[in-house]
């Protein structure tokens, strides 16, 4: 009778190790190349102590990639009609960060650890260096092989409704919870004016500056002197106003003051279904509350296991920007 119940409960730790089910796992190169995870901490940090701006860049880099055709470094490949040319993705920053993990990985355990897995370190990585708390990453994933701009027709984007907002994260298997908390890495970071002027000027005639009225009028105001109407649309803004190198839940109360800067993220705070669980970040009475940075690194497993490729499928790539 023993021996059934210890391997139930063996299969039970197997099951919980492989996050789920898709074949990442905690330690995956814990054989093959044990100083993986360490070599690719120590070059993310290197670069963030000469550009603190990588860290959300690299953020958005995992996201952006993980929401087209699934958590496999397509981002990275270089090509004149590839997922790093589209609109969304021209203005991302990193790729050299990830290239020197690379190079480095590559003279330590040569064909062995994938350009997709140095991605989701790297983004754990940045979020601890902007003062987030860390978390496990489970690893495994191969490299895809294909990347096309045509794909990235399904990132959310700063006009979003909240519902198609839900939508576009609930095709990935991330919920209500998620689509709030994984938004909230806006916590560091910034927007080209670009993204959300239209809001400033002529949105709304309801308001006497005519601007969306959701946003804080005041707030207005500075925007309005940081993105003139006929300024430099590419001008970068912080999205969490004075807290924008800190990983933490501010970025929340400034959606309830009426400070959010992009229409999609104020939207959570102006709408019934996640405004919940903006207030449950903030700890309102009432409400069973939630810690955001542990929330955070709970849903980005979750979504750093979208489509993943494991075993025989995808490949390690030799150099990130090109399939072997």
């Amino acid at each position: 009778m023993e021996t059934p119940t210890l391997l139930f409960l063996l299969l039970i730790a197997m099951a919980a190790a492989l996050v789920q089910g898709q074949g990442t796992r905690v330690g995956f190169y814990s054989r093959t190349c044990p100083q993986a995870e360490s070599i690719v901490q120590k070059t993310v940090n290197s670069h963030f102590q000469s550009n603190p701006a990588i860290a959300p860049g690299l953020l958005r880099m995992h996201f952006h990639d993980c929401f087209v055709q699934g958590c496999d470094a397509s981002i990275l490949i270089d090509g004149s009609s590839t997922e790093k040319t589209a609109g969304p993705n021209r203005l991302l920053i990193g790729y050299e960060v990830i290239d020197d993990a690379k190079t480095q990985l590559e003279a330590a355990c040569p064909g062995v650890v994938s350009c997709a897995d140095i991605l989701a370190l790297a983004a754990r990585d940045s979020v601890v260096l902007t003062k987030g708390l860390t978390w496990k990453v489970p690893t495994g994933r191969r490299d895809g092989r294909v990347s096309l701009a045509s794909n990235v027709n399904n990132l959310p984007g700063p006009r979003d409704s909240v519902e198609v907002q839900k939508k576009k994260f609930a095709d990935k298997g991330l919920n209500d919870q998620d689509l709030v908390t994984l938004v909230g890495g806006h916590t560091i970071g910034t927007a080209a004016c670009q993204a959300f002027r239209y809001r400033l000027y002529n949105f709304s005639t309801t308001t006497a500056n005519g601007a969306d009225p959701s946003m804080d009028a005041k707030f207005v105001t500075q925007l309005q002197a940081l993105c003139p109407a006929n300024g430099d649309a590419s001008r970068r803004v912080a999205l969490d106003t004075g807290s924008s190198n800190t990983f933490d839940a501010s970025f929340f109360t400034n959606l309830k003051n009426g400070r959010g800067v992009l229409e999609s993220d104020q939207r959570l705070w102006t709408d019934a279904s996640t405004k919940t669980f903006v207030q449950r970040f903030l700890g309102v009475r009432g409400l069973l509350g939630l810690n955001f940075n542990l929330e955070f690194g709970r849903s980005m497993v979750k979504m750093s296991n979208i489509g993943v490729k494991t075993g025989t499928l995808g490949e390690i790539r030799k150099v990130c920007s090109a399939i072997n």
